[in-house]
């Protein structure tokens, strides 16, 4: 009678909570897998490369433009000389003839110096080569760190469906609990009635002692599991917050094509090897420029006069650098390479990719078979159980036999749960390998 009253105030009590527990789950934040692809990308430190690029990019632009302004140069030198021009007669026999006449000497010290303004009028599209060249080297650095930053998906999922799993373990072990319970409360009035023994409800209360024990190792676990994620999306509240399951997709809208973002890294470093091919044809055209220089010297321009005097010149200058011919056939050669280089890592990430894709696809029809058998199997081992309590009940069989049902039974809950965190984990994982309908 006593163990009924107290089967009945627990009831009660349960009643008064459930509603103000239920109220605070509630409560709870409800976060979804893209809400973690998305902070985890926001909180990883290499996020800022993507500014640092843009900065990279904006100083070399902003130095291959002032390619087209004027450029200064300033330059000075003394210098002592074993000779210097003389003109070709005796000076002595020369003023003898025309009396009074003199003959400059050069000094044997000479001394100069000469600023010059250069402006490019017509470089052979060098400028215009860099900063294509600038922009293309930007943008293949930043599709490398798309692709490293797309591996944080995989990392994510694995945290997210490792939570996702054991709270489903968690759930049916709480079930499990309660089922003990129920029995122990069953047998408690048996043994009210001399139907059972003491031994009866020690059995029952040692397997929910176990499921107790169980249930610690599950929720530390997911705990961990818990603390992991909340580090990778940078929110140290995620351990309280109610992970969603995402949706399953069908699996015959899963697709085969291969949309990576390594890829699209490997076709921008294959353009950036273009511009760089392009560049060498660039280097070999020759440069037009007009040029002005101003200076003050001894001697200016007139060798004749040994004085300090001003100077200047005006012009237009062509130059033509021929020693890039030697290098030219190694450097496009070099570029060939290179590209081959691509063409390999490009077909062996397709080859390792599509091998993924073929297990993941063998992991995800596993799965499915085995889930078409779990609510049979459920049904099942939940119709023996219940058989085996009324034979419990009717003396028949012994507290062991209950034992020994009501655990396959939980193992049959356990596997379903499992199986379907597993397949749409398997599912998702296939969509993170192909990068399509991926979010």
């Amino acid at each position: 009678m006593k163990q009924t009253f107290l089967h009945s105030w627990k009831q009660i009590v349960l009643l008064l909570v459930f509603p103000l527990m239920a109220e605070g789950v509630g409560a709870q934040e409800r976060i979804t897998l893209g809400e973690c692809y998305e902070w985890a990308h926001a909180n990883y430190p290499q996020i800022r490369r993507y500014g640092l690029i843009e900065q990279t990019e904006q100083y070399n632009l902003s130095n291959a433009a002032k390619g087209w302004m004027p450029q200064l140069s300033v330059n000075a030198k003394a210098t002592y000389q074993s000779d210097v021009t003389k003109l070709p007669f005796d000076a002595d026999k020369l003023s003898a003839v025309i009396p009074g006449i003199e003959i400059p000497t050069l000094g044997k010290d000479q001394y100069q110096v000469v600023a010059e303004v250069n402006q490019t009028i017509w470089d052979g599209g060098a400028i215009r080569s860099t900063r294509q060249l600038t922009e293309a080297q930007a943008m293949a650095d930043r599709e490398q760190l798309n692709s490293d930053l797309y591996a944080l998906n995989d990392r994510v999922n694995q945290l997210y469906f490792g939570c996702l799993l054991q709270d489903e373990l968690i759930r049916q072990n709480g079930l499990l609990q309660k089922e003990l319970q129920i029995n122990i409360d069953r047998i408690s009035a048996m043994m009210e009635n001399g139907v059972a023994n003491q031994s009866d409800r020690e059995s029952m209360e040692v397997e929910l002692l176990n499921a107790r024990q169980k249930e610690i190792e599950l929720k530390a676990a997911r705990s961990a599991y818990g603390k992991m994620l909340a580090a990778l999306i940078g929110r140290p509240d995620a351990g309280t917050f109610v992970l969603e399951v995402p949706s399953l997709p069908g699996t015959t809208s899963l697709s085969p094509v291969i949309n990576r973002p390594e890829l699209r890294a490997l076709d921008a470093k294959s353009d950036l090897l273009e511009l760089q091919n392009k560049q060498l044809t660039a280097g070999l055209m020759p440069r037009i420029g007009a040029f002005f220089q101003g200076g003050y010297g001894r001697p200016g321009l007139n060798m004749l006069e040994d004085s300090f005097n001003p100077f200047y010149m005006a012009g237009v200058r062509l130059s033509w650098n021929m020693g890039k011919l030697y290098t030219l056939k190694n450097d496009r050669r070099k570029i060939a390479t290179n590209r081959q280089e691509l063409e390999v890592q490009r077909e062996t990430f397709l080859f390792n990719t599509r091998l993924q894709l073929t297990q993941q696809n063998t992991e995800i029809k596993k799965m499915t078979d085995l889930m078409k058998a779990d609510d049979e199997i459920i049904r099942l081992r939940t119709s023996i159980k219940k058989a085996a309590e009324v034979k419990l009940a009717n003396g028949v069989i012994s507290v062991t036999d209950l034992i020994r049902e009501i655990n396959s039974e939980d193992l049959a809950r356990q596997s379903a749960a499992t199986h379907r965190i597993q397949q749409l984990q398997s599912i998702y994982n296939y969509m993170y390998t192909t990068n399509e309908g991926y979010k």
